[in-house]
């Protein structure tokens, strides 16, 4: 007899473990704080606890998003100057379209770079030039340059806003080179 209320002693104790170990495994999974590892956060995606750490940026996509608002920001600057400078009403009409179409591409890519964290750069003064001709020329080579980075940038880029970004705002650019080409080739 003895033997036999050691077993269902031993028995009973094993089934109190076993309840015990559920509870615990229920209280885990409707608590996820108290054991992060059990559950998925409650708090949204992985996309967005990415987001709040920083975002995973590649440093490709990084330094095209700081070379992008650095240009657009050069863009609006000497898109003003010309706007009240410039001689030529051709001049004048783009240096205000330069204003309107690049503050615009810095808004979208603002929203960009704050959603990934990335520093938006220190707006710089516009360079100087002597005449129309020299405003033009300048945008000419400007307008290449950046058209080449925006249309890399939409094909290599990793992210696919920032990708996006990029071929959306290249058609625009090349836009703005045609412009500056045509406009360039009547001046002297």
């Amino acid at each position: 007899m003895k033997h036999k209320f050691s077993i269902n002693i031993r028995f009973v104790l094993g089934l109190i473990a076993i309840g015990c170990i559920g509870l615990t495994g229920t209280s885990f999974a409707q608590n996820p704080k108290m054991f992060p590892t059990a559950t998925p956060s409650s708090s949204g995606s992985p996309e967005t606890s990415r987001k709040a750490k920083g975002g995973t940026l590649s440093s490709a996509d990084k330094a095209f998003i700081k070379d992008a608002a650095k240009g657009g920001m050069m863009e609006v600057a000497m898109g003003r100057v010309a706007g009240k400078n410039a001689t030529n009403s051709e001049v004048k009409n783009f240096g205000a379209r330069m204003v309107k179409d690049h503050s615009q591409a810095n808004e979208d890519l603002k929203a960009i770079a704050k959603e990934e964290n990335v520093e938006w750069p220190a707006e710089k003064e516009p360079g100087k030039w002597k005449s129309d001709k020299d405003y033009m020329d300048a945008m000419v080579k400007d307008h290449e340059k950046d058209l080449a980075a925006f249309e890399k940038e939409a094909k290599n880029g990793s992210d696919p806003k920032v990708k996006s970004f990029a071929d959306k705002t290249a058609k625009t650019v090349r836009e703005h080179l045609e412009m500056a080409k045509e406009i360039d080739a009547k001046l002297k």
